[in-house]
């Protein structure tokens, strides 16, 4: 009887993280998740314009041009298991000037992960960016449209 009590108490405090866990329901969202791209508000309301009437063909890389000096490039589409990924580019000149996510997973590792990724591409003006521990199919998925949209870029 004295160890029941104490193996009760244990297994209920065990159990509790089990019940209070709220996995990832995988929607995607289009806004972007990171405070720490350089984007100016009107570029943003044409990404969420282009991006809600562009749905169906959101799979191929497509180009947009801004202002004159800007290119705007659009990733493509990376279906992962926690969701959709798709990134698009601000290019001045051959430098990459900002990045915007335009879909990904509602996820709390995404939206941590974002502003890092985000980060390491400005600095790195390429996709060959470490992999975000925590999301690393998020961050697989980003790697594969920026590089997408740097493709399309140079073609």
């Amino acid at each position: 009887m004295k160890r029941a009590i104490p193996v009760l108490v244990l297994s209920v405090a065990g159990l509790i993280p089990v019940w209070r866990y709220e996995p990832s329901l995988g929607t995607p969202t289009t806004e972007a998740a990171s405070p720490a791209t350089a984007s100016t508000p009107s570029a943003e309301s044409g990404a969420a314009d282009s991006g809600s009437s562009d749905s169906g063909s959101s799979d191929s890389g497509s180009s947009e041009s801004g202002s004159a000096a800007d290119t705007v490039v659009k990733g493509s589409t990376v279906n992962t298991d926690k969701g959709p990924v798709q990134v698009q580019v601000t290019f001045a000149g051959d430098r990459i000037t900002a990045v915007t996510m335009l879909q990904q997973p509602n996820h709390p590792q995404t939206t941590a992960a974002v502003p890092q990724l985000v980060a390491e591409t400005l600095e790195a003006q390429s996709a060959d960016v470490d992999t975000v521990s925590g999301a690393t199919i998020t961050s697989d998925g980003y790697k594969e449209s920026l590089q997408a949209a740097i493709d399309a870029k140079g073609a």
